[in-house]
Order: structure tokens, then C-alpha cells, then sequence
């Protein structure tokens, strides 16, 4: 439908791949001609795929004769999944931002105290829990 191993073309075509094969079978080559003058004269592709995906859902979801309760169903949670998905290659492709956190200048930070050593007094028995680990209170591991 558009050019092969372009990003923007392959999230077009798997909008496109969301209408059912009857109306991908009527439309789909014009829609995907639409989608690469769209996204030639500047509009970003992930707009154009996230109007395909509305207008696929809308198409599964308009009620046909004959058309069971069940299919809306099944069509519902495919749009469903299928947002899903493209949401998370939508934040897959975004840059991932910085992790860091700030402190304010008024409130200082304690300074970080080293752990005090280990005791060197002897065990007795009455600290070491049934799997031989040294405890305070009588706790299981």
C-alpha cells in the first residue's frame, strides 16, 4: 500500500489493515493513496494512522444486517487491542527523557551516614532462627 520499510507507511498500513476486508477490499487502495499524498504534504503520519484507526473502529462498530451481537463484541476488543498497540509503538518511537529529579535549593539533603559494622560478639543460640540466619527477633527466613 505505500513504500515498503518506511515507519510512516507501516503504521499506516496496519491502520489501514484494521478496516474489514470488505471495505479494504472497496477502499484500501485509495485510502493508502490518500495517506502518502497526506503525508507528502506535510501532515504526520501518526495523525493519519490514528484517523484510519477511529474510522475503523467506526466501520466495524456501524451496525449491519445480520451482523450478530458477538462481532461488534469481537470488533470492540480487536480496536481495542489494536490501540493498545499502537500506543505503545507511538511511546516505543518518542525519546525517552531524562530520569533525573531535582531537589530544591531551600531544603538540604542530610548527608548519607555509612551502615554501622557488624558486632564482633559471639551468637548464641537463642538468636539464630531455624534456617541459620542471625536475627534481632525471632523471626523465619
Amino acid at each position: 500500500m505505500s513504500a515498503p520499510g518506511a515507519p510512516q507507511g507501516r503504521l499506516v498500513d496496519a491502520a489501514l489493515r484494521c478496516y474489514p476486508a470488505r471495505w479494504r477490499r472497496r477502499h484500501g487502495h485509495e485510502a493508502a493513496e490518500l495517506a502518502a499524498l497526506l503525508i507528502a504534504d506535510g501532515t504526520p503520519a501518526t495523525s493519519v494512522a490514528w484517523s484510519y484507526l477511529a474510522g475503523a473502529v467506526r466501520e466495524w462498530l456501524t451496525p449491519r444486517p445480520g451482523r450478530s451481537l458477538s462481532a461488534v463484541a469481537a470488533a470492540l476488543l480487536a480496536a481495542a487491542c489494536l490501540l493498545g498497540l499502537s500506543a505503545a509503538l507511538v511511546a516505543g518511537s518518542a525519546p525517552a527523557r531524562a530520569a533525573g529529579t531535582t531537589q530544591s535549593p531551600s531544603r538540604p539533603v542530610p548527608p548519607k551516614t555509612k551502615p554501622a559494622p557488624p558486632s564482633a560478639a559471639p551468637i548464641s543460640p537463642r538468636h539464630l532462627t531455624w534456617c541459620g540466619q542471625e536475627t534481632a527477633h525471632a523471626r523465619s527466613c
